[in-house]
This record gives structure tokens, C-alpha cells and sequence, in this order.
């Protein structure tokens, strides 16, 4: 599973993915990518949040809009979905204020756009793989992000280092713990693995030199150097152990 844009703001983090399935259907009758058609459930979900990334645009100049469009009962507006899944929900690196730019919401999942998510992975039971895709600071991120000590699976986070590493290498990113850049609880990734055992992982894509808005001319290579890494990821769906144990492509 591929996910983009739980943010707003991050209108690179869609970009992305969609130029995945690109390449995917571009690319088709190659032999590698027609293997991981032919043997993969491919999943490209590229906007979790379209009402908030319309508005960050809706009127001519970037908003810097990062949550949903839920109009909290004080009339302050949205939810960070990044915030709303369960696990740890409530606790460090998320605010229980509607102003703030990491507020939770009332309560885990409240969200249409989280649950709906949750159910598209609970009705999934053969995903053991995710990317959520971010921007921005050229990271390659594995739980946790929501507590400070590692995975408590000692073979879980070999895995987790492993591939985190191998695709930081094809991206020139830098692999670490979610919770070294900063400790944020009720996210994607901490939900999905704790919860559902998928090996997810969150890229923060490059900002080039313009942050959040980067500009059109950084779309390419961002894709193009992510694309590796993604297939790297599907061919892996079959057995994540495989990351260290000598599986390739």
C-alpha cells in the first residue's frame, strides 16, 4: 500500500505515488515490474485528504492548510489525520487544542477520512507492506514514532532497519527511528504495524528549496528517485523477513 497527502500542505507527497502507478503501467511488460504485477496486490491510495488540499489551494495562494476540514464545535478548523489513529492516541507530539496545527480531534479515528483508511487495511488481511509518503526532509522512517525505545520484536525491527536502510540507499535519504526526527503519537505507520503487523514505514520527501512548496520542477526527480525503493517495497510483500536474510528482486 501506497498512501499520500494526509497533510494538506503536502501537495508532493501525491505527486508521487500517482507517478508510481505511472511507472507500474508504463513499465508493464518489463520483466521485473510484470513479476511483481503478476504475484503483488498493488495499492495506490495518492490523496487521503482532497477536501484539505483543495482548500490549501482554493484561493490562488497556499494556505500552509495541514489538516482535514472538520469544523471543530469552537468553529476552529480540522483535524491532523497524521494524529487520529489509536495507537498511543492522546499523548506526545499531538495537541488536544482545534487550533493547533497537530490537534488529534476528539477522540481516535473520529476522522472519515482515518477510518475509512482502517477499514480499507482491516478488510486487507494479506497487506504486509506500506509507505505513507510525507514532505518534507528526505527521511525513511520505521515505527516508532509515537515512543522512544525500539520495536519490541527483535527480529520485526532487524527487518524494519533493514529495509528502511536498503531504501534510503536508492533514495539518498537518511533511515532512522520515527522517533528520533520528533515523538508523535496516533500515527499511520505505529497504528498499522501495532494493529494490523504491516511493516509500514513514512518517507518525508524532499523539500527542494521552497519546504512544503517545493515548486513543479522537483516532481520528477522526487518520483524518480523513489520509484526503486517502491518496488523494492512490493517485492517484498511476500516475506519482509527476506530484507535480511538475502532476498532480492
Amino acid at each position: 500500500v501506497f498512501v499520500g497527502r494526509h497533510h494538506a500542505r503536502e501537495h508532493l507527497s501525491v505527486e508521487v505515488p500517482l507517478l508510481l502507478a505511472v511507472h507500474l503501467a508504463e513499465k508493464r511488460n518489463d520483466p521485473a515490474v510484470r513479476k511483481l504485477l503478476e504475484t503483488r496486490d498493488i495499492y495506490v491510495i495518492p490523496m487521503l485528504n482532497p477536501d484539505g488540499a483543495e482548500y490549501d489551494i482554493s484561493t490562488g495562494q497556499y494556505k500552509w492548510h495541514r489538516k482535514n476540514m472538520r469544523i471543530n464545535p469552537d468553529q476552529e478548523l480540522g483535524v491532523d489525520l497524521n494524529r487520529n489513529y489509536a495507537f498511543l492516541w492522546g499523548g506526545a507530539g499531538s495537541s488536544g487544542s482545534t487550533w493547533s496545527d497537530t490537534y488529534r480531534g476528539p477522540s481516535a479515528f473520529s476522522e472519515p477520512e482515518s477510518t475509512a483508511f482502517k477499514a480499507f487495511l482491516e478488510a486487507r488481511p494479506n497487506v504486509k507492506t506500506l509507505n505513507s509518503y510525507h514532505s518534507y526532509g528526505e527521511l525513511l522512517l520505521y515505527p516508532w514514532g509515537g515512543k522512544d525505545t525500539p520495536i519490541e520484536d527483535a527480529r520485526d525491527l532487524k527487518a524494519f532497519k533493514a529495509m528502511a536502510e536498503a531504501m534510503a540507499g536508492m533514495t539518498g535519504y537518511t533511515a532512522e527511528q520515527s522517533s528520533d526526527l520528533y515523538v508523535a503519537t496516533g500515527d499511520c505507520t505505529d497504528w498499522s504495524y501495532a494493529a494490523l503487523r504491516i511493516f509500514s514505514f513514512t518517507t518525508e520527501l524532499t523539500g527542494g528549496k521552497g519546504g512544503f512548496y517545493p515548486g513543479a520542477g522537483v516532481i520528477e526527480k522526487a518520483a524518480k528517485d523513489n520509484i526503486q525503493a517502491a518496488l523494492y517495497l512490493i517485492d517484498l510483500a511476500d516475506d519482509p523477513y527476506r530484507s535480511f536474510s538475502g532476498g532480492k528482486m
